[in-house]
């Protein structure tokens, strides 16, 4: 936090990202009320990650050629619009699901055409003894934002309205473009790649299916996505249709997720230390299912709230190993683009995982959904563990030194054993 630039992006991440999370509890909430349909909820929220299934790998390939301050700033003018753009349609009464749908799509394209970026700037704004701090601070920042943005949220749309949600989410950008307006960053380095986009991101696709780490951080990853992260978008329906709540009940039980994400992220690294970090992310992969089975079964919004800090600590102990996988063994001239395919991995899957069990959810009800998914994800992962003995060793570090490796040589010190 010494270094005046990270500090400066940091900063306004984390305003940025509450804003994000206040309009994300918003929509849904909105979509819920307006249709009383679950499948409308896991839509709208599949409607935000569709384009990191798509965008992410252009994103990566352009991240690696042009100036990364200026693309972040381009794209977060684009979310702005599209923000406001939201919070004039609810306030002039015009919102339908369909349009509601239709702009958060639109701003999900501007997020994934950016966020390679903002992966790929993290090394310029440190020096490299600083770069794991750097990565766990941002970490903890976006849980954080999971916290706050949801307290704020259940505020303002039990004192305000949608359109004051939507609206506050786009002032939030501002700081964002006031950060990168005061910020410098060193160019990519000279490529000597071909220059086509195209090309580029086959490579970035052939890099990653030729380590195995990376390989299997990316497989293990998608199949989380579909399995387990639709809890995430059918919360709101879980709130409505389970437990008769409302605004605040919905901001209650995502914040609780959000603590515990954050208690989370911030106990892996002394984890890792301790039991190492290869041991700590096949328990969470073990542990998850069994945590989100509970809150399936919780009989009330209180036993559900205490039930989803746990989900929210195993969760980002997931998320975190298996990001952490990527990076610590993706060559580094490839790692924006190998960054965007993991991306891809989510934001493909994970929509169609929203929307599958969404209309599933409403036929033969959400607690029997999630329950269900975590079940079938936790054969999947303990049979392919028997099965595949190679692909749990894939997840631990390189085996070999990358000192004298030249495209590798500023990944971050994996001795270390610290958690993105």
């Amino acid at each position: 936090m010494r270094q005046r630039e990270f500090a400066l992006i940091w900063a306004a991440a984390l305003v940025s990202n509450i804003g994000s999370w206040l309009q994300t509890i918003a929509v849904g909430v909105l979509v819920t009320e307006l249709t009383g349909q679950a499948r409308w909820t896991g839509l709208v929220a599949a409607a935000a990650f569709v384009p990191i299934g798509v965008l992410s790998p252009v994103g990566g390939a352009v991240a690696d050629r042009v100036d990364r301050r200026r693309l972040l700033l381009l794209t977060t003018v684009g979310e702005t619009v599209f923000a406001a753009l939201l919070a004039v349609l609810v306030g002039t009464g015009h919102a339908t699901p369909l349009g509601v749908t239709a702009l958060v799509f639109a701003g999900g394209c501007m997020t994934a055409l950016g966020f390679p970026a903002y992966q790929a700037i993290l090394p310029d704004l440190v020096e490299r003894d600083d770069l794991l701090a750097a990565s766990s601070l941002s970490m903890a920042q976006f849980n954080l934002g999971r916290v706050v943005g949801p307290v704020i949220a259940g505020a303002v749309l039990v004192l305000g309205s949608f359109t004051w949600a939507f609206a506050l989410n786009a002032v939030s950008y501002g700081a964002v473009m006031v950060a990168l307006l005061m910020v410098r960053v060193k160019p990519p380095a000279p490529s000597e790649e071909p220059p086509g986009l195209r090309a580029r991101i086959v490579a970035g696709i052939r890099g990653a299916r030729a380590e195995p780490g990376c390989r299997t951080a990316i497989l293990t990853m998608a199949v989380t996505a579909l399995l387990l992260s639709p809890f995430i978008a059918l919360i709101p329906a879980v709130t409505v249709k389970l437990f008769s709540g409302g605004e605040g009940a919905t901001s209650l039980l995502i914040g609780a997720q959000g603590v515990g994400a954050v208690a989370g992220a911030l106990s892996l690294a002394s984890l890792a230390r301790r039991y190492g970090r290869r041991r700590v992310l096949v328990v969470n992969l073990l542990v998850l299912p069994f945590l989100l089975a509970a809150y399936a079964a919780a009989p009330n919004l209180a036993a559900a709230t205490v039930a989803l800090v746990a989900v929210g600590a195993g969760y980002v102990g997931v998320l975190s190993g298996l990001g952490t996988v990527v990076q610590l063994r993706a060559p580094a001239p490839l790692r924006a683009r190998i960054l965007s395919l993991y991306m891809v991995a989510l934001g493909t899957v994970y929509p169609l995982g929203a929307v599958l069990q969404g209309s599933l959810g409403d036929r033969v009800g959400l607690r029997s959904v999630t329950a269900g998914g975590a079940a079938v994800f936790l054969a999947v992962i303990v049979v392919a563990g028997l099965a595949r003995p190679d692909l749990v060793a894939a997840l631990d570090d390189p085996p070999a030194s990358t000192d004298d490796d030249p495209a590798r040589q500023d990944l971050p010190d994996r001795s270390q054993d610290v958690i993105l």
